[in-house]
């Protein structure tokens, strides 16, 4: 039998550090040398030793714990603790005593902050599960006076019933079972979960009873329910394996021919059928709601931004290129595009990309484009030039902008706005190298590139000199899904907050029954709310505007509203996730919990698109 006492000891060169116990073999050490190895550094303490051998019975042997010495284990002896109890800081069970032994010993080193570990090894192998315990026969002087462990702690082992003071079973519950196992059975943390995302975000529904009409509430509410049950059962498994399969750059094959293959996993192609069959896209488009059709899109985006593992991105892109070409009037050599961009067809759903900063960077993209059109004799341009940041690399067409040159390299004062295919029918690049893939601070699900042109052949689908007014309108749509992005971050994370602080319990009772905590919970789903209201008048009058129902002042306060929420609550949702990240403690911080992951993602809002 064996058990421990962790406690002070004076030492007066102690470096700082801990030495603490392995169960493994060692040859015997003399207790009256007073030894104990810390790594690389021997302490003498005789007084504390001598003190431990004292009050001990001649039954038990005294082995010190560190790098250089170990524990002298009986032959035939049997490894059993007193007693257990939960460690506040891991929830592992840990061996205590509370013998006046251990009293002795902590009063002679009580003022000193180095830690020891010494292990009394029982040298009686009969004492064992299933043999009655004989405290007289085992320590004939000090187990007579102690009392009985009844330690009393916290239980959050299951459920919303947990109970403060509820006594740990005793030792005897649990000699038979291995001490690796115990130690690592004890569930001390509850994992937060949330159901359908529809069905739990009341201010959510709340808003649509009050604003949408009774038919287009009744087809809306059933659809967003349906959805609401696949996010939960197939598209957040989705998204984490998005996460920890991020995409790879293969620039050359096994012959040494250049190929720039990007290669994703298979979780965020099958992201791109679901958003293609759930008509993520697509929805806006149809307008089966007329003005209403909008919101509706928007909505199913909000439930599917924060499980969509970074796929929220390209269909920003994606929608942003189909407004374009709809504002254009749909021109024939683009209406083949455009029913790919909005097609409910996995099969035939294309996603678009939206290549605008260059190596200068910023927003100054007059300035900052280096990229020239020069004309070709069947009409077509070819495009020469390096795109320094290229989201959704992996796209199927994209639009971008490039200064039209003559043949001899004179440029035209603006520029211009064109559309053109990553790759040929063959599958091969449209004459275009992916330099390297960007390493981010987040967003790792998507690839984001580095491209040089060399000659990619490109339509032009503006005025010569008009790319930046035409180019406009997608980045309207891109902003907004960047506030639909920043509302359902903020949104996800109180959400979760919300239902740890139902289970997790400190200073002897629930979060949520702790006045400050709810407090901060409460500021916080003040700003979520807010934003998400934002979010929906914007929306409206986004639907409203594309149905021609939007009046004059609804149109130029659409256009004011737009950059003005992209900006807000893109800041805004860095600081109320990371406040909610701070509400699950140490937990928020781990990485394989998912939730650095939201905070990381959610950092984007502030940068992209502009």
């Amino acid at each position: 039998m064996w058990f421990a006492l962790l406690y002070p000891v004076t030492i007066p060169s102690n470096p700082g550090g801990c030495c603490w116990a392995h169960p493994s073999p060692v040859p015997p050490w003399n207790a009256g040398d007073g030894l104990l190895s810390w790594p690389g550094r021997p302490q003498r303490f005789p007084s504390v030793f001598q003190a431990v051998s004292d009050v001990l019975p001649k039954t038990f042997s005294l082995a010190p714990l560190g790098t250089a010495a170990g524990k002298l284990l009986p032959e035939g002896g049997e490894k059993t603790p007193l007693a257990l109890k939960n460690n506040p800081n891991t929830g592992a069970k840990q061996e205590r005593c509370c013998c006046p032994a251990r009293q002795r010993l902590e009063a002679m080193a009580g003022a000193h902050t180095g830690l020891c570990r010494v292990t009394f090894t029982s040298h009686l192998p009969w004492w064992r599960s299933g043999v009655p315990r004989q405290p007289g026969r085992i320590l004939p002087r000090a187990w007579a006076r102690c009392q009985p462990p009844s330690d009393r702690g916290v239980s959050t082992s299951a459920g919303q019933g947990q109970r403060v003071g509820v006594r740990e079973e005793r030792v005897s519950g649990e000699l038979g079972t291995p001490r690796a196992r115990r130690g690592m059975e004890t569930l001390f943390r509850e994992q937060p979960e949330t159901g359908n995302q529809y069905l739990e975000d009341a201010w959510l529904r709340s808003y649509l009873r009050t604003h949408l009409p009774a038919k287009v509430l009744q087809e809306v509410d059933r659809d967003l329910e349906r959805f609401g049950h696949r996010l939960l059962t197939q598209i957040r498994a989705l998204g984490w394996e998005c996460e920890l399969n991020p995409p790879v750059l293969r620039q050359y094959d096994a012959w040494g021919q250049r190929v720039d293959r990007i290669i994703t996993c298979s979780a965020w192609r099958r992201m791109k059928e679901i958003a293609a069959e759930e008509g993520l896209v697509a929805e806006a488009y149809e307008r089966r709601y007329s003005n209403w059709s909008r919101l509706h899109q928007a909505v199913k985006l909000y439930l599917f931004s924060s499980s969509s593992g970074g796929f929220n991105c390209p269909l920003a892109m994606t929608d942003g290129a189909a407004k374009v070409i709809e504002s254009l009037g749909t021109p024939g050599s683009l209406k083949n595009a455009f029913g790919h961009l909005t097609s409910r067809d996995p099969k035939k759903f294309w996603t678009s990309g939206q290549w605008m900063t260059e190596r200068r960077g910023g927003s100054d993209v007059a300035n900052g484009t280096e990229t020239v059109a020069r004309k070709q004799p069947d009409g077509t341009y070819r495009l020469y030039g390096f795109k320094w940041f290229t989201s959704a690399a992996d796209s199927d067409v994209t639009l971008t902008l490039a200064r039209v040159v003559d043949a001899e390299g004179q440029g035209s004062g603006g520029l211009s706005l064109f559309f053109l295919k990553v790759r040929d029918e063959e599958g091969k690049l449209n004459n275009i190298q992916v330099q390297r893939l960007k390493d981010k601070l987040g967003t790792r699900q998507m690839a984001t590139a580095e491209l040089w042109l060399d000659g990619a052949k490109a339509e032009l689908i503006s005025a010569e000199g008009r790319g930046v007014a035409s180019i406009s309108n997608m980045l309207n749509i891109t902003r907004i899904h960047n506030v639909i992005g920043a509302v359902a971050s903020m949104r996800r994370m109180l959400s979760l907050s919300r239902e740890y602080a139902r289970r997790r319990v400190a200073f002897g009772k629930l979060l949520k029954d702790h006045p400050l905590h709810v407090q901060t919970l409460a500021r916080m789903e003040v700003q979520t709310r807010g934003a998400f209201l934002l979010l929906m008048d914007i929306v409206r009058l986004l639907g409203l505007t594309e149905t021609n129902m939007a009046s004059e002042q609804d149109q130029l306060l659409l256009r004011v509203l737009v950059p003005a929420a992209k900006l807000y609550t893109g800041k805004q949702a860095s600081a109320v996730v990371i406040e909610a990240m701070e509400s699950f403690g140490g937990q928020g911080y781990m990485e394989d919990t998912g939730l650095p992951v939201i905070v990381r993602d959610a950092l984007v809002w502030q940068q992209f698109p502009g």
